[in-house]
């Protein structure tokens, strides 16, 4: 039996390709899971791929503006109301913006990524927080870049916003242990590290490229899924790296 059958898992950002892998394999995996997007139709796409795929599951879209406080608290407390509990939160929202070089960066690169990669995570963490450290498998999960380690000249604003949020995450994990106590975390919150994302339609695009070092969407669900199988004081706090670390 999966350590996901019968969970409840909340997917942020899930319309993309990578969310629709997520949806897929947790729904594969025998969780109840609640997906939300910015973009209402890749949202419905998403879901009905992942219902269509495993028949029976229970897959639902909520749209959500996780740059407003109050709705994504609201988002928390309807999920954990309808389904009784909440036991993992994986926040796949994303974004690039960058330059040729260090000294052509835009600031107003930095104030899209602020709000995207790191108001979002801020807003999800504060609001399922209760929720998951309710639950005796929550899991509050962060898609990350290598970049956020050693980022480079033209990514400056890309870099500092991926290191910001994991720092947030790696606050929220320590929220857990010390909730825990001395019997270690029962919720945990864990960065997933990728260089980048790959799926078929980019292969299909471009299929000379080698993609080197770029995690496909599949294998990110299946990790994602894997962080449940593993004890929460193994993975709290901590960096899965699923590309080489620079």
């Amino acid at each position: 039996m999966s350590a996901l059958d019968g969970a409840v898992v909340a997917v942020a950002g899930a319309g993309g390709a990578a969310g629709r892998a997520v949806l897929l394999r947790l729904a594969e995996a025998g969780a109840t899971v609640v997906a939300s997007d910015a973009d209402p139709l890749r949202l419905h796409e998403a879901v009905d791929a992942a219902r269509y795929a495993h028949g029976g599951a229970t897959v639902i879209g909520d749209t959500v503006d996780l740059l407003d406080l109050d709705a994504t608290r609201d988002w928390a407390t309807r999920t954990e109301k309808e389904f009784g509990r909440i036991d993992g939160l994986v926040h796949l929202v994303g974004g690039w913006r960058g330059s040729k070089s260090f000294a052509e960066t835009d600031p107003a690169d930095w104030d899209f990524l602020e709000k995207l990669l790191i108001r979002t995570v801020q807003h999800t963490s504060l609001a399922f927080e209760d929720g998951l450290r309710r639950s005796d498998r929550g899991r509050y999960l962060l898609i990350s870049a290598a970049g956020a380690a050693k980022p480079t000249a033209g990514n400056a604003a890309y870099g500092a916003a991926k290191a910001a949020a994991e720092a947030w995450t790696l606050a929220l994990a320590d929220a857990f242990r010390k909730a825990g106590g001395e019997e270690g975390p029962r919720a945990a919150a864990a960065i997933l590290v990728v260089k980048a994302l790959v799926h078929d339609a980019m292969r299909a695009e471009r299929p000379n490229a080698k993609f080197a070092g770029f995690t496909d969407v599949t294998e990110l669900a299946e990790a994602i899924a894997g962080v449940w199988e593993r004890p929460a004081g193994e993975v709290n706090g901590n960096r899965l790296w699923l590309t080489e670390k620079p």
